[in-house]
């Protein structure tokens, strides 16, 4: 069964991720292919732009990546006892790069052919995954902030430029018509659902999926 590209970052983990591997055996169990792809995805696609390559390539990498898994899975060819989900779709990754390098020859130039070049060994490999790895959880977390609780748009809002945009809370607070203290409980309301969330998320982590 083909995967389809996913819009969006996934916001609700609903299964477990021996609940999901489970699920992929199955190739009727749509729900399992796309909670699958919405996970891996953008970790993928960050983990494969950070290894200098286009856009446009590491979209197609992610793909071919998740698909040729998807196929050594139903093939029992992998085994969780014998490695982490994520170092066999770095493996994978690690491949479908050297097959894009070589395909340089013969379609020309791509964007970040000598970070192709260069990959970095498996330690290095490990540590950019960890990295996309929390901002995907982050951007996670953010977005079921925001579709999920009960803050007003204004509370977000100057959370949002007070801590991730790292704007003066006197401005901020002057531009949005509040006093600086009630930036700062504004700000550390969000801040302790946000970390409920995280949490929550990370009680399945992707370390071992």
């Amino acid at each position: 069964m083909p995967l389809q590209p996913s819009d969006s970052v996934h916001t609700v983990a609903t299964i477990t991720t021996t609940e999901l591997l489970d699920g992929l055996y199955d190739s009727g169990n749509r729900s399992a292919w796309t909670e699958f792809d919405n996970r891996y995805r953008p970790i993928l696609y960050g983990f494969l732009r950070r290894m200098g390559i286009s856009d446009a390539d590491a979209a197609d990498v992610a793909q071919e990546t998740l698909a040729r898994f998807v196929q050594d899975y139903r093939a029992r060819k992998y085994d969780r006892n014998k490695g982490r989900l994520r170092s066999w779709l770095i493996g994978i990754a690690r491949c479908r790069l050297a097959d894009l390098q070589r395909d340089v020859g013969r379609r020309g130039v791509i964007h970040g052919e000598s970070a192709i070049a260069g990959l970095p060994d498996d330690p290095a490999d490990e540590s950019v995954w960890e990295a996309e790895e929390r901002r995907v959880i982050f951007e996670q977390a953010i977005r079921e902030l925001r579709e999920t609780t009960r803050f007003n748009e204004r509370t977000i809002e100057a959370f949002e430029r007070v801590v991730l945009r790292h704007e003066p809370v006197e401005q901020v607070a002057a531009q949005l018509g509040l006093s600086p203290q009630e930036i700062y409980n504004a700000k550390n309301r969000v801040v302790d659902r946000l970390r409920e969330i995280v949490k929550r998320y990370e009680g399945d982590p992707l370390e071992s999926r």
